[in-house]
């Protein structure tokens, strides 16, 4: 399949729990949810709780795709053992390899990664993203390790990366999605274009 056709997997990270994130986290992860989608990508998360189960009810509000990787085996364990909801991802792929390897996997599977508050489990998914020097959208104003991003990445000395940051959840997708398209360009493939992938997200 031509590239024309691949749109970018865009895997929103944040955390399960939400009481210590600021008071507009959950509203941002569900508008970059609907950004994701406006702007032609899909949605990819860890398929669990919190921030990103709210950026999966934003992308499918707005038409899009949702796309979860859960740390279970099964449907079984995913519901039962973990007590991860279903609903909002089109598609759920059962990993059975706990957390650590989810995130691993998830990581891994996604064009670029956007944080939006998150804890320990977050900044897993961040320097693995780092290391695989994938473009990341850091959620200014969100809490939890995002207030500390930028101090870290500074202390760690091992150069600032490709992170973008905003507080605007529309103009964060769209830096992300500009460093995915200029990735892209540097390796001679072709762009994603934006308006026909908006009209194919709107038809499924």
């Amino acid at each position: 399949m031509s590239n024309h056709y691949q749109r970018y997997k865009i895997c929103v990270s944040g955390a399960a729990e939400t009481d210590f994130c600021s008071p507009k986290a959950i509203g941002f992860a569900k508008e970059i949810g609907r950004e994701i989608v406006r702007q032609g990508a899909v949605l990819i998360s860890g398929a669990t709780n919190g921030i990103p189960y709210w950026a999966a009810i934003g992308a499918k509000e707005e038409g899009g795709i949702s796309i979860g990787l859960s740390p279970a085996a099964s449907e079984k364990a995913h519901v039962k053992t973990y007590h991860l909801p279903t609903d909002y991802f089109d598609i759920i792929v059962y990993t059975g390899f706990d957390y650590s390897g989810r995130n691993l996997l998830l990581t891994r599977s996604a064009d670029a990664v956007i944080i939006i508050c998150g804890r320990m489990g977050t900044l897993n998914e961040f320097t693995i993203a780092f290391e695989d020097k994938k473009p990341i959208g850091v959620m200014v104003g969100s809490g939890g390790i995002t207030d500390i991003i930028r101090g870290l990445v500074a202390r760690a000395h091992r150069g600032s990366g490709a992170i973008v940051y905003d507080s605007n959840p529309k103009r964060l997708v769209a830096k992300v999605i500009r460093l995915l398209d200029e990735e892209r360009g540097r390796a001679g493939l072709k762009k994603t274009p934006r308006s026909s992938a908006r009209k194919t997200s709107k038809r499924l």
